[in-house]
């Protein structure tokens, strides 16, 4: 099931998103269940969540409520983004960095979360702003000291995330202002949908790309991670609790810009595109702030 924050004139809809040989189509998850909340951070929250989803949009569809608007981030308003660094031996390599013996843990802001289509705005006090394809865990329960062998129950989905990191403040200024070189506005796009992982049979062994004006920059597989999706969970969930919705950068396979030569950063009128298998395309256009 492909769950979706839709937005339209007057409201935000939670939609099942119906993908045929017409195309993407979206149904109103309201119109099969009137009773589900109109936030998808909130139904996750809901202890049977797949099921009413499932059922809902079962009935939409008989209804044929398919309805029309702009795809926003599928959680737009996560009450965690946590990411993780340094997670693929080749981009640790590339970045002149030693391979972690446990994760590298970070976080970005709310304020970073976009969704497709929407405009990556390149701050006026950033001139070395990368691109980093990721693939994002979305949390479906709560969870706190998880095992790990128990780890993958508490996922909602999975989608495609764009860590945007601006490495003159991240790595540039003086004591390396991480927090500000990641939480620049707009610096986290994600989506189109949430996957649900009823549907991803394996997350470590998906196919991994993102695109910058049509020509390929980066390549991988989440089979080259260092620490799997159980793995962080588990490590995560020792320290804090991880509620439904969060959202959890996974790390990003090697071919940044920093590590190009000459370097390549990213500029107004670029457009840049991530595709992880089973998860559709997430494209972006880059624009000054």
């Amino acid at each position: 099931m492909k769950l979706a924050t839709l937005t339209t004139e007057t409201e935000s809809l939670v939609v099942g998103v119906v993908s045929d040989e017409s195309g993407d189509r979206f149904v109103s998850l309201a119109a099969g269940d009137s009773s589900l909340p109109k936030s998808l951070r909130e139904v996750l929250s809901l202890a049977d969540w797949q099921s009413r989803c499932e059922r809902a949009l079962f009935e939409a569809r008989q209804q044929g409520a398919y309805v029309a608007g702009r795809l926003a981030a599928p959680i737009p308003d996560p009450a965690k983004v946590i990411c993780i660094g340094l997670n693929y031996r080749d981009h640790a390599y590339e970045a002149g960095m030693e391979i972690p013996s446990e994760p590298v843990c970070f976080g970005k802001f709310g304020n970073t979360i976009i969704g497709p289509d929407e405009p990556i705005r390149l701050p006026r006090v950033a001139s070395q702003v990368d691109f980093e394809a990721e693939l994002v865990i979305i949390m479906g329960r709560r969870a706190y000291e998880v095992p790990r062998d128990e780890a993958f129950q508490y996922v909602a989905g999975y989608c495609n995330g764009h860590d945007v990191s601006a490495r003159d403040w991240q790595i540039g200024k003086p004591g390396k202002q991480w927090l500000l070189g990641k939480t620049p506005d707009t610096f986290a796009p994600i989506g189109p949908w949430l996957v649900t992982s009823d549907e991803i049979a394996n997350p470590h062994a998906l196919s991994i790309q993102l695109s910058l004006n049509g020509e390929i920059m980066q390549q991988g597989n989440t089979s080259e991670f260092i620490f799997g999706v159980d793995e962080l969970i588990a490590y995560l969930s020792q320290i804090m609790t991880l509620e439904p919705g969060d959202v959890i950068f996974t790390g990003t396979p090697p071919g940044v810009g920093m590590g190009r030569k000459p370097p390549v950063w990213l500029q107004p009128g670029d457009v840049v595109e991530i595709e992880i298998s089973g998860l559709g395309k997430l494209t972006n256009p880059v624009q000054s702030a």
